[in-house]
């Protein structure tokens, strides 16, 4: 009788995110590549709307201000998108700050696939940090806007294609953007598509004269995310939240690490990164709190659990 084989082990079978080519591509290829960016002219994208302050009714929300120290490294011209827009900044050629509406009633579930990221036309190529600084390493085009969040309604399609800009790409870890700040989105857009609500969200880097220099570009230590939205009474609230990402820094070929999530303060969020978001602060918990002790308010998230909008 021939002899069985043994039952194939698959406890310790690789992830994907774990596997690394064998060989690199040549430099004549990642010379061809840079040599024939993807653009998208301007006269494509003429049309978009992008950000809408009134998207929650009677919650204005503004375009967030820079402090004056800031003002001159801000690119005059919003970027608009399908349902959100951005800002860049000029010195760090990355978005300084996205924003973009939510409306869970109308979500589109949109199906990623192969991930084709452009330029926009309307700025200078050498004005956005391109894919020369994401190849064979640890980092990520971590989408700044979700690619989920702005897919709604009859332009969800234009909407998806739009996320995938330079422009709305910033270099996170793939465990930063992964895993630790995926399960903070995925509660956001989760909760308005269950309760068919709406939100504005803002996100960026926080930007450090210090931030190591790699490939010519300066990577953020840490992102922040601020939310505003109409609570389960009716009224205007708002949470900011913030992910450090500066111990893997140091090891750009790591793949999932220990990141930490903290629940901050919009006024810690401003003070952080010279931002202004109106009156934002005036309807969240954590703002008031600080504004009313004097002390600093931070929740270590662990998880999903210890979210809170």
């Amino acid at each position: 009788m021939p002899a069985r084989n043994p039952p194939i082990d698959l406890s310790h079978r690789p992830r994907l995110a774990d596997l690394r080519p064998l060989i690199a591509p040549s430099a004549s290829l990642l010379e061809a590549r840079a040599a024939t960016p993807r653009v998208t002219a301007a006269k494509d994208l003429q049309d978009r709307q992008g950000y809408a302050t009134d998207f929650l009714s009677r919650f204005v929300v503004p375009w967030p201000t820079t402090d004056e120290a800031l003002q001159d490294d801000v690119e005059p011209l919003r970027l608009d998108y399908t349902h959100f827009s951005i800002t860049m900044s000029r010195s760090r050629r990355l978005a300084l700050y996205v924003g973009v509406n939510i409306d869970g009633a109308k979500h589109v579930d949109i199906t990623r696939s192969n991930d084709t990221w452009a330029y926009d036309g309307r700025l200078p190529i050498s004005a956005q940090v391109g894919e020369a600084l994401y190849t064979n390493n640890g980092l990520d085009r971590g989408h700044l806007v979700r690619r989920q969040d702005p897919n709604w309604g009859e332009q969800a399609a234009t909407a998806n294609v739009d996320t995938f800009h330079f422009t709305n790409c910033s270099p996170q870890m793939s465990g930063f953007n992964q895993k630790t700040w995926l399960e903070l989105e995925d509660y956001i857009l989760d909760n308005t598509q269950r309760w068919q609500a709406r939100a504005t969200v803002f996100s960026g880097p926080v930007f450090a004269d210090d931030d190591r220099v790699y490939r010519g570009v300066k990577i953020p230590k840490a992102f922040w995310k601020v939310v505003a939205y109409l609570g389960d009474d009716g009224k205007p609230s708002a949470s900011a939240y913030m992910i450090d990402q500066s111990r893997e820094l140091g090891q750009l070929d790591l793949i999932f690490g220990p990141l930490r999530t903290y629940r901050r303060s919009v006024l810690q969020i401003e003070q952080l990164t010279g931002i202004r978001f109106a009156n934002l602060a005036d309807y969240d918990g954590f703002s008031n709190e600080e504004r009313a002790t004097g002390t600093r308010i931070e929740a270590l998230i662990r998880g999903p659990q210890d979210i809170r909008l």
